[in-house]
């Protein structure tokens, strides 16, 4: 949990605040959301998690343009086999770029545009069972720990996107890059000012 759970999803709430403040339609349309579930007067709870669709959709998205593990775990077939027509050896190690697969055109419409709402009303889910998103990977292999990141993100971004109206400092908007190592890091650390937005000051205590 401490070291496979805590790193990747705090990258993945920076690449998720990055998108949202260059993309502010969105991050207005999350608000929106927000204060119609929970309401200015109170702050979100984890029980509010479940009723905030669009929320999970802008999650789904910067998984997908920016896969925690660009070349997920690596694997290694325990015998021979045959794969789209390659031969795997026994005993080779194998890497699965999802972040080329997340960024196929052939699979994706404006695969290198950030739009959360091709997750709206379809079946992409984080179960591996369709090889064309695979976030978490897939199998007996796929992450133990999405159950926890999805509820650590999703109830941290809520958290931010309530309470907080964002911005950049003056002049500044930065380019969203990725710096590429086992785990997928913003290339320029996220530096954005909160603006206090909820109705009583004591639901910041």
């Amino acid at each position: 949990m401490v070291m496979g759970g805590s790193d990747t999803s705090a990258n993945t709430i920076e690449f998720t605040m990055a998108e949202l403040l260059n993309h502010p339609e969105v991050l207005r349309k999350a608000q929106e959301e927000l204060d119609t579930v929970v309401g200015r007067a109170n702050n979100v709870e984890e029980s509010h998690i479940h009723k905030l669709p669009y929320l999970l959709a802008i999650m789904k998205e910067p998984l997908r343009l920016h896969p925690a593990l660009p070349l997920m775990v690596p694997h290694c077939p325990s015998q021979t086999c045959t794969v789209g027509g390659y031969t795997i050896p026994k005993g080779c190690r194998v890497f699965v770029n999802v972040w080329a697969i997340h960024r196929d055109p052939s699979i994706w419409e404006n695969p290198l545009e950030f739009n959360p709402d091709r997750f709206l009303n379809s079946s992409w889910d984080f179960s591996g069972s369709d090889f064309r998103y695979l976030p978490f990977g897939s199998g007996r292999r796929i992450c133990a720990g999405i159950a926890m990141a999805e509820r650590m993100v999703l109830y941290s971004l809520a958290t931010l996107l309530h309470s907080f109206d964002w911005k950049f400092p003056e002049g500044e908007k930065p380019e969203i890059a990725d710096k590429y190592g086992i785990v997928m890091k913003l290339k320029n650390p996220l530096v954005a000012i909160p603006i206090l937005r909820l109705s009583d000051p004591s639901l910041y205590e």
